[in-house]
């Protein structure tokens, strides 16, 4: 009977593999590389890398030391766990939301050709 590492870890626990998942995601993202890509490069399946992002607990530890180098060769975890990729920083910035604002009508008469 296959057993789910799901439901025999504590909340907690569930939690940080579920970030590390995410960061592991956001990296790849911020690096611009395709989920199949990375997989193929860490020699995992896509379902694998899949489950890898999603934080699935039942994953070996190795599979995601070889994920992470997939995505940023010579990384290690504490980097990740950090987020200090210089690619986290920019995708932060262009997440960033900026607001639009009208402008005053003052502005606006400049404008007006």
């Amino acid at each position: 009977m296959k057993i789910s590492q799901s439901s025999t870890i504590s909340p907690e626990l569930a939690e940080q593999s579920r970030h590390v998942g995410h960061l592991l995601a956001r990296l790849r993202l911020a690096r611009h590389i395709k989920q199949a890509d990375a997989a193929l490069r860490a020699g995992l399946s896509r379902n694998t890398a899949y489950r890898l992002e999603k934080g699935d607990p039942g994953l070996a530890f190795g599979q995601i030391l070889r994920y992470l180098d997939a995505i940023s060769p010579g990384a290690t975890l504490a980097d990740l766990l950090a987020e200090s990729d210089p690619a986290l920083k920019s995708l932060a910035s262009r997440e960033a939301t900026r607001r639009v604002r009208d402008l005053p009508s003052s502005e606006l008469a400049k404008l007006d050709f």
